[in-house]
């Protein structure tokens, strides 16, 4: 189990976040490298296939892209992105060996009627990597929004801190905000 040293000014995290058209074929991850004041210290582009298998290894890379030693946690906005595109938190955490927070905003009563619709040949496989995932936990920041984390690698009561500080308003904590922007960005570029 890793701690989070909040108390670091110079605290790292590596915020992933995505945006797609459904006609497309990928998505585009956009990772935003922020320190614990807001200063945003790099960034890196990735790209995962919609209603594939490969986001996991898609973060993977992305992280040794930026080939540094100084990030300490790693956010992404969802852990079924890309069209039920499953991230295997517990894949990237021992990996990368650093907690992994998946943030969502809704609550849900999953998706199992969705993926048996969309992957009629691969349903059991689909299930598996959705189940692995297990149950997500509902916090509320200290801006009063709710929202619902998977986490791996650190505690629950942590990861609210962490959030807590990273999030100035709403429910968006700033360095997935950051990345969500740079997503759209990037795919609005490549049109």
């Amino acid at each position: 189990m890793n701690h989070i040293r909040l108390e670091k000014k110079g605290l790292r995290g590596l915020a992933i976040a995505e945006s797609f058209r459904e006609n497309g074929s990928a998505s585009i991850l956009a990772g935003v490298v922020m320190r614990r004041d807001f200063v945003i210290d790099g960034f890196v582009f990735g790209k995962a296939t919609l209603e594939g298998d490969d986001a996991t290894d898609a973060i993977i890379s992305m992280y040794e892209k930026l080939a540094r030693q100084d990030i300490s946690f790693i956010l992404i906005s969802g852990l079924i992105i890309s069209m039920y595109n499953i991230i295997d938190i517990k894949k990237l955490q021992k990996k990368l060996m650093m907690p992994i927070i998946g943030v969502t905003y809704k609550e849900s009563n999953g998706i199992e009627d969705a993926i048996k619709h969309h992957f009629p040949n691969s349903f059991e496989s689909k299930m598996t990597q959705y189940r692995k995932l297990g149950p997500r936990t509902k916090i509320s920041l200290h801006t009063k929004y709710e929202i619902y984390l998977r986490i791996e690698g650190c505690e629950t009561k942590e990861a609210k801190k962490l959030l807590d500080a990273f999030t100035l308003q709403g429910a968006i904590p700033e360095p997935l905000r950051v990345a969500q922007l740079l997503a759209k960005a990037e795919l609005d570029r490549g049109r």
